[in-house]
C-alpha cells in the first residue's frame, strides 16, 4: 500500500492547468470511429487508463481475451461493440469489475440477437461474445438504468440493418450523457435523435470517418473549482473548456457559483476566481451529473454549508459504493453524513472528532481527487493508494504540485 501526505500551498494559488481530455468523449469517439472503420484516429485522446484500455482493445486481435481492468465504460461500450463485430472474444476485468452487474445490457443485446454467454457468474463479467447480425428493430428499457447501457446500444444502432428504436420507461437518469452520445453520433454522420421524451430512434445510416478533436474534461475541472472554493485566495486558468460543451458536467460552473467561484469564459478556456457569495444551504438533484457528487459533498462540508443531494442511486454501482465510502471517509475528517433511500445523502452540520486515519480511496479515482483539496481547510491530509487517479486524470498529482501543493510519500 502506498500512502502520501498532501500539504496545501503556502502562497495564494495563481496557476494555469492543462486538464486531461474528456474521457467520456474520447471513449465514445473511439467506439464510433471503429464502427465507422475510420481512417482518422480521434485527436487529443485522453491519457487516462479507461481510454488507453479502450485503444488497446480496439487494436487487438479478433480472438483475444480483452482485460479492461477497472474501466466500467469500456466494459459496457465494448460489450455492445463486440456483439456486432466479427470474431469471438472474452472480455473480463478486475475482481471489482466482475462484481459490477451487466445483465441489463446483456439481456438487451440478446433480445436484439447478440451471441453472449457468461463465463462464470450469471449477470456479471467475464463475458464470451461472438459477433452476430442483430435483427430486432425495437427494444424497451427502464429509464433509470445506467446511461452507459443506453449509450452502448445507441452507438451500435447505425450498423444494424434496419436501425433501432429504444423506448425508455419511467424516469430517465443521466439524460445529458445520452445527449452527449447522440451529438457525437451525429458529428460522425449518423441520424439519431429523440422522437419524444421517452423514445430514441436511430436510422440505419453508416458512420463517416472524419478528423475529430477531443475537448478538455469538465469532470476534471470540478476539482479545480473545488480548490478555488476552499482557498482564501486563488486564480486558476483552465484551457480547452468550452462554454457550450456537450459534457453534462459543464454544469459545475453554475453550481460552484453558489459556493464562491466565478467563471469567466474566454477563448476556449475558463478563468476561475474567488468570490464571497456563498449560499447558506445547497440542495441539488445529481441525477444528471452523478460524477460531481463527491466533489460537492466534500466542498460543502468543509465550507460549513449544509446540503441535501438527491439522485445518487447510480453511486452504489460505481467503482465502489460511493455513498458508503463518502460517509466513512467524511467521518474521518469530522463530519457526520446521513443517507436515505439509497439515493440521498445529506449533512445538517453534525460534527464529530476528526481521526488521524488516512483517507482510503477504494480503487476509486474520484474519491482521491475529491478528498485531496481538503488540506486547504483542514491541514495535511494523508491518503492511501493515490495512484487510482490514473483512471481518469493521470497527471492530477503533478498538476497539484504545479499549483503549489506538496505531495510526499508518507
Amino acid at each position: 500500500m502506498t500512502r502520501i501526505k498532501i500539504t496545501a500551498p503556502i502562497h495564494p494559488i495563481d496557476t494555469t492547468i492543462q486538464l486531461p481530455s474528456s474521457k467520456s468523449i474520447s471513449n465514445r469517439a473511439l467506439i464510433i470511429n471503429a464502427l465507422g472503420k475510420g481512417i482518422h484516429q480521434p485527436e487529443n485522446l485522453s491519457e487516462c487508463d479507461d481510454t488507453q484500455v479502450m485503444i488497446r482493445a480496439l487494436n487487438g486481435q479478433p480472438h483475444d481475451t480483452i482485460d479492461i481492468l477497472a474501466a466500467g465504460t469500456a466494459m459496457r461500450f465494448l460489450t455492445a461493440y463486440l456483439s456486432v463485430t466479427t470474431g469471438s472474444r472474452i472480455i473480463t476485468g478486475t475482481q471489482r469489475m466482475q462484481q459490477r452487474p451487466i445483465q441489463v445490457l446483456v439481456d438487451a443485446l440478446r433480445e436484439l440477437g447478440a451471441n453472449i454467454r457468461y463465463v462464470s457468474n450469471e449477470g456479471y463479467p467475464p463475458l464470451h461474445i461472438t459477433g452476430a447480425k442483430l435483427s430486432q428493430t425495437h427494444i424497451s428499457l427502464p429509464g433509470n438504468i445506467s446511461s452507459q447501457y443506453i449509450s452502448a446500444l445507441l452507438m451500435i444502432a447505425p450498423t444494424l440493418e434496419h436501425g433501432l428504436t429504444i423506448c425508455l420507461t419511467g424516469s430517465i437518469i443521466s439524460r445529458p450523457y445520452i445527449n452527449l452520445t447522440l451529438q457525437l453520433m451525429r458529428d460522425f454522420g449518423a441520424k439519431a435523435d429523440w422522437v419524444n421524451d421517452h423514445e430514441l430512434k436511430v436510422m440505419p445510416q453508416p458512420y463517416q470517418s472524419i478528423p475529430y478533436y477531443i475537448e478538455s474534461d469538465w469532470s476534471a475541472a470540478s476539482y479545480w473549482y473545488q480548490i478555488v472554493a476552499l482557498s482564501s485566495q486563488a486564480t486558476v486558468t483552465l484551457p480547452g473548456l468550452l462554454k457550450n460543451s456537450y459534457q453534462g458536467d459543464s454544469q459545475v460552473a453554475g453550481l460552484f457559483q453558489q459556493l464562491g467561484v466565478n467563471t469567466l469564459y474566454q477563448d476556449n478556456q475558463v478563468l476561475l476566481t474567488k468570490s464571497t457569495n456563498i449560499v447558506d444551504r445547497l440542495e441539488y438533484d445529481f441525477v444528471n451529473q452523478p460524477d460531481l457528487a463527491q466533489t460537492f459533498v466534500v466542498t460543502c462540508a468543509l465550507l460549513g454549508v449544509p446540503f441535501r443531494f438527491t439522485g445518487l442511486q447510480s453511486l452504489k454501482i460505481k467503482e465502489t459504493d460511493r455513498i458508503a465510502a463518502l460517509i466513512k471517509e467524511m467521518k474521518k475528517l469530522g463530519y457526520v453524513l446521513q443517507e436515505a433511500e439509497d439515493s440521498i445523502l445529506f449533512w445538517n452540520g453534525e460534527r464529530c472528532e476528526r481521526s488521524d486515519e488516512a483517507i482510503d480511496t477504494y480503487e476509486d479515482h474520484r474519491m482521491a481527487m475529491a478528498f485531496a483539496p481538503a488540506c486547504l481547510a483542514l491541514g495535511d491530509i494523508y491518503m492511501n493508494n493515490p495512484h487510482v487517479v490514473s483512471k481518469s486524470y493521470p497527471r492530477y498529482w503533478e498538476n497539484l504540485q504545479t499549483a503549489g501543493f506538496m505531495i510526499k510519500e508518507a
